[in-house]
C-alpha cells in the first residue's frame, strides 16, 4: 500500500511530466512501463508530486466521480495556484456539479448533435476550399494548408466572430498551447496585457488578447444580438441570473482554444496516421461505411489533449492505491487509449476497430468534453471531401512537434498526396 507521500518502493525512473520527454512524440515505453505497475506511480513535481492515473479502467473511475476527485479545488492543470489566481482564471472547467452544471447549461445546446448537422453544410464548404488548395500544390504543410484553418474557421462561425479575424484566433491560441512548454516567445505585456501572469490562463498574455477580443464581441452581441453562441452566452438566463464577466470571459477562451487546438490535433494526426498505412486510407475509399469508426480510430490515436488533473476531495483509494485528501490525481487520456486491458492490438492503427471505447474526451461524467460531436463532424466531413477528392495522403516529411505534455501538439508536417481525380465531381461541389 501507499499513501499521499509517496509510494511504499522506489518510484520507477520516469517523470511523465517532464515536457522534454514529449520532443519526439508521446513516450509510449514509460507509459507501458506505469500501466503494468499494480499500483498508481507516484510521479514527484514541483515539490511534491502527483498519482499518476495511466490504465483506462482508472481514468474513467476519476473521471466519472467528482464528489470524489474534485475539478473545483485546486487546479486541472499540474501546477498549484493561489487561491486569488484560481478564481480569476475559473471555467468552467475548474467546477463540480451543481456549478459546473448550471454553467454548462449555457452553451449545451449549442452543441448537441442536432445542431452539428446545422454546421455540416458550412464546414464542408470550409473544407472544399481548403482542399483545393492542396489539390494545387499537390500537398503541402498540413497544419497551415488544413488542420489549423478549419476547425478556428469552424468555431468562430459558430461563435460569431467575423472570418476576417480567423488568423487572429490561431496566433493567439498558438500562444496558449507555447505556455504550455518550457518557453515562451512573449513579453509579459503582449496584446497590451496589464495582468499579472499568474492570473491568466497557461500563465500567457494571450490569454488577456482572448479575454479582451470576447468582451469587446460581447458588448456588441448585447446591443446587436445575432445567431451565433456570443450572443446566447451574453444573454442566456443562468439560475435566474446572467453570467458574470469572468464567467463570459473564461467560456469564451475555452471555446476558443478547445474548439480550435483539439480537432487540429486530430486532424493533423489522423491523415499522418493514413499517411503512414496507406492500406487504411485504402480500406477507407474502398468501403465507406467504416467512416464513423474511422473517426473514433483517428480520435484515440491521436489523444489531442495529454492529461487532466484532479484533486482528491476525500481520503479515497484507487488501484489499490490509498490517496489522501488534497492529493493531486492526474489522468493520461493516451496511456489509456493504448490500455492493453481494453484495446486489442492497441498500438496499430484500426479503422475497422469494433466498440472502440477511446476516451479522448474524457472517461465520461460531467466533464465530458463539449466539444465531441463538433470534433466527429469536422472530421467526418474532411475524410469525406477528400475521399470524393481522390486525395490520398502518401508521405510525411519535416514533422516539427510541439514539446508539450499537456497537448499532442504538432507545428508543422509536409504531407504530400496523390490525386486520383484533380477536381470533385459537379453532384459533390453542388
Amino acid at each position: 500500500m501507499t499513501d499521499g507521500s509517496g509510494p511504499s518502493e522506489p518510484p520507477a525512473d520516469i517523470d511523465i511530466a517532464d515536457a522534454g520527454r514529449y520532443e519526439n512524440g508521446i513516450p509510449w515505453d514509460d507509459f507501458r512501463t506505469l500501466r503494468a505497475r499494480p499500483e498508481l506511480h507516484w510521479n514527484h513535481y514541483d515539490g511534491h508530486g502527483f498519482w499518476a492515473v495511466t490504465r483506462h479502467a482508472d481514468v474513467c473511475e476519476v473521471s466519472r466521480h467528482p464528489e470524489r476527485f474534485s475539478s473545483a479545488i485546486g487546479h486541472v492543470n499540474l501546477w498549484d495556484l493561489e487561491a486569488d489566481a484560481l478564481e480569476a482564471r475559473r471555467s468552467i472547467l475548474e467546477h463540480d456539479p451543481p456549478a459546473h452544471t448550471r454553467l454548462r447549461r449555457v452553451v449545451s445546446k449549442a452543441f448537441t448533435p442536432r445542431q452539428m448537422r446545422r454546421y455540416t453544410e458550412r464546414t464542408r464548404a470550409i473544407a472544399d476550399e481548403l482542399l483545393d488548395a492542396v489539390v494545387e500544390r499537390g500537398g503541402g504543410d498540413w497544419v497551415e494548408l488544413v488542420a489549423a484553418p478549419l476547425p478556428i474557421r469552424v468555431i468562430i462561425a459558430i461563435l460569431g466572430v467575423p472570418p476576417e479575424d480567423a488568423d487572429y484566433m490561431v496566433e493567439l491560441s498558438n500562444h496558449l498551447v507555447e505556455g504550455t512548454t518550457a518557453t515562451q516567445s512573449l513579453p509579459p505585456d503582449a496584446y497590451g496585457n496589464t495582468t499579472p501572469l499568474r492570473l491568466l490562463p497557461f500563465g500567457s498574455p494571450a490569454a488577456w488578447g482572448l479575454y479582451e477580443y470576447g468582451a469587446k464581441l460581447g458588448d456588441e452581441r448585447l446591443e446587436h444580438p445575432a445567431d451565433d453562441v456570443v450572443s446566447h452566452l451574453v444573454h442566456a438566463e443562468v439560475g435566474g441570473d446572467r453570467l458574470t464577466a469572468t464567467e463570459f470571459r473564461n467560456f469564451f477562451q475555452v471555446l476558443v482554444f478547445g474548439g480550435n487546438e483539439t480537432t487540429r490535433t486530430a486532424i493533423t494526426h489522423g491523415t499522418m496516421a493514413f499517411a503512414e498505412h496507406p492500406e487504411q486510407w485504402d480500406r477507407l475509399a474502398a468501403r465507406r461505411e467504416l467512416l464513423p469508426s474511422a473517426v473514433e480510430e483517428v480520435i484515440r490515436w491521436a489523444s489531442p489533449i495529454l492529461h487532466m488533473r484532479r484533486t482528491a476531495a476525500v481520503d479515497t483509494e484507487l488501484a489499490g492505491t490509498q490517496i489522501s485528501a488534497g492529493d493531486k490525481v492526474v489522468m493520461w487520456y493516451p496511456s489509456a487509449n493504448r490500455d492493453e486491458a481494453v484495446f486489442e492490438r492497441p498500438d496499430e492503427f484500426d479503422i475497422g476497430r469494433a466498440d472502440n471505447a477511446q476516451i479522448a474526451f474524457g472517461g465520461g461524467g460531467p466533464h465530458f468534453c463539449l466539444g465531441a460531436y463538433l470534433a466527429r463532424m469536422e472530421l467526418t466531413v474532411l475524410l469525406e471531401a477528400m475521399l470524393d477528392r481522390g486525395i490520398r495522403p502518401a508521405s510525411v516529411a519535416d514533422l516539427v512537434r510541439i514539446p508539450s505534455n499537456f497537448v499532442h501538439g504538432v507545428a508543422s508536417v509536409e504531407v504530400a498526396v496523390d490525386v486520383a481525380v484533380a477536381e470533385p465531381p459537379a453532384a459533390v461541389r453542388a
